[in-house]
């Protein structure tokens, strides 16, 4: 797709569609109540050739909302679009960003490819976060999942233009719009590695992709096999790969920025660790999950391309932090060789585990993943992770859970995800919670000792493997992979959370 921002009227853009964005200012709680609708525009000549529906009832700019209007009057388009953002009230960026997701949607299977986007006007709407949002969700509308098949007919919407009209801050708004551009292809791409099947994305393939990606961009990249991790003593990430035929890979890739202080000293600046889980194929091992639902297992490697995704973004953006990146990628297979309940493994750490669940797999990963990026030099963690369900029962679809052990680093999160537009809810991880990891035979379990408060009992188990370092743990399980196809986002990857992950970096620039 191509985006551009331009610097003009509304009332002039020969589009195909031209879209516009609506809100309802009522504040009755009254179903029955008639709204009042407004344009997000000053240029009167749109709200005139709108007049007539905004007024009769039969839009009300609900939230992802579309009404459209042919032949518009007074317009150089030849469609205008209405995409409902919600009540005024409660109106924000993140409304935005879907909003300019739903209308690319409307336009990719009416053959409609050239979109002019109206930058909405609204006091509590910031122009630059606004022209960000809405370059960000027209390219994340644009992904379809359906690259494998034979009769797929390219839908693709070729050209989105952002019109902001008023060019007063001009160098503000195309900045913020070639971060959006960055941002969004950076977690497109994430999302791609994530619609891969397990058949086409190995743990070595997805290190050779990752090789590439870095070479475009420029950072430094290390693509490690069993070799490696038996060298390093990983006998928690090995328990987990030695079942599968394919070997595991250990992806490392570090951004220095120029001019920022090195890792060691009085002076040294931080240096951030992504951790990612990459199993690219999860059976649950011996602990064989149900064959219903199994295919979407190849997602279980959503957390290790985000952060790939975000790592990209970061290049590009080039903050000035240091930041590396530790995804542990491998298949959990069943097979003579597979790892079983009741074994003993030595975590990179030397702490030792009792394997209750192979299905419990992904906190085996991470826990040497974790501990190796300390080894690097990392003086603040945060890891994403498909790691339980037990999140996605507690917060279903909609927020994903984090932990932290450090309130400070934890701000630094929940203030990137307000410009993220990404939904966390924060879970405890306090010290009870550790003696349902205890072990009688080993020094924890991978699994708590009853069904109760799994998420928090996986976050303890990682937790154990940070010690004083500053840490976030997200756990991803609900949102990474969009169930059902949303106005503004297609029905599979979703690149949750490419964009908080970089937000929060950016939180650490000198």
């Amino acid at each position: 797709m191509k985006t551009e921002l331009k610097f003009s009227a509304a009332v002039g853009a020969a589009s195909e569609l031209l879209v516009v964005f609506a809100v309802d200012h009522s504040t009755s709680k009254d179903k029955d109540a008639k709204p009042e609708l407004a344009l997000l525009t000053a240029e009167s000549v749109l709200t005139a050739a709108a007049e007539s529906v905004l007024t009769s009832g039969e839009f009300k700019a609900a939230a992802n909302e579309t009404l459209l209007l042919h032949a518009p009057v007074g317009l150089a388009a030849k469609r205008l679009l209405l995409v409902g953002l919600g009540k005024a009230a409660k109106l924000g960026v993140a409304d935005v960003r879907k909003g300019a997701g739903t209308a690319v949607r409307f336009a990719k299977p009416r053959t409609i490819r050239e979109v002019a986007i109206v930058v909405p006007e609204f006091e509590t709407l910031p122009p630059g976060p606004c022209v960000r949002a809405i370059v960000e969700g027209s390219l994340i509308a644009d992904f379809d999942p359906d690259i494998y098949r034979s009769d797929r007919k390219d839908q693709s919407v070729s050209s989105v233009t952002v019109l902001a009209g008023d060019s007063t801050h001009q160098a503000a708004l195309e900045a913020a719009f070639a971060e959006g551009v960055t941002i969004a292809e950076s977690q497109n791409w994430a999302r791609s590695l994530v619609n891969e099947p397990g058949n086409i994305l190995t743990p070595t393939e997805l290190g050779a992709r990752a090789a590439a990606m870095a070479a475009e961009v420029g950072l430094k990249c290390e693509v490690y096999s069993a070799e490696k991790l038996h060298e390093l003593k990983m006998g928690a990430f090995w328990a987990v790969a030695q079942g599968s035929e394919q070997p595991p890979a250990l992806i490392v890739t570090t951004y220095e920025p120029e001019g920022v202080a090195a890792s060691s000293g009085e002076n040294a600046g931080p240096v951030l660790g992504l951790i990612g889980k990459a199993i690219t194929f999860d059976t649950g091992g011996i602990s064989i999950k149900p064959a219903d639902g199994m295919e979407k297992m190849k997602y279980d490697m959503a957390g290790g391309a985000a952060m790939l995704g975000a790592m990209r973004a970061i290049a590009l953006l080039k903050p000035k932090v240091k930041v590396v990146s530790v995804v542990c990628s491998a298949e959990n297979m069943p097979s003579g060789k597979a790892y079983r309940p009741g074994d003993v493994v030595t975590a990179m750490s030397g702490k030792t585990i009792e394997v209750m669940n192979t299905d419990a797999e992904g906190r085996m990963v991470l826990a040497d993943g974790l501990h190796y990026a300390k080894q690097l030099g990392v003086t603040h963690l945060i890891d994403a992770a498909t790691l339980t369900g037990a999140c996605v029962v507690a917060l279903g679809m909609v927020n994903a859970g984090a932990f932290s052990n450090d309130d400070e680093t934890y701000g630094h999160f929940a203030e990137a995800t307000k410009i993220s537009g990404d939904k966390f809810w924060r879970l405890p991880e306090e010290d009870e919670y550790r003696d349902q990891i205890k072990s009688q035979i080993a020094d924890i379990m991978n699994t708590g000792g009853s069904r109760w408060g799994g998420a928090i009992t996986a976050a303890m188990f990682l937790k154990e493997f940070v010690g004083e370092t500053p840490w976030i743990h997200l756990d991803i399980a609900g949102v990474a992979w969009m169930e059902d196809q949303k106005p503004w986002i297609a029905k599979g990857p979703s690149g949750t959370p490419v964009r908080s992950l970089v937000e929060w970096v950016r939180s650490y620039a000198e």
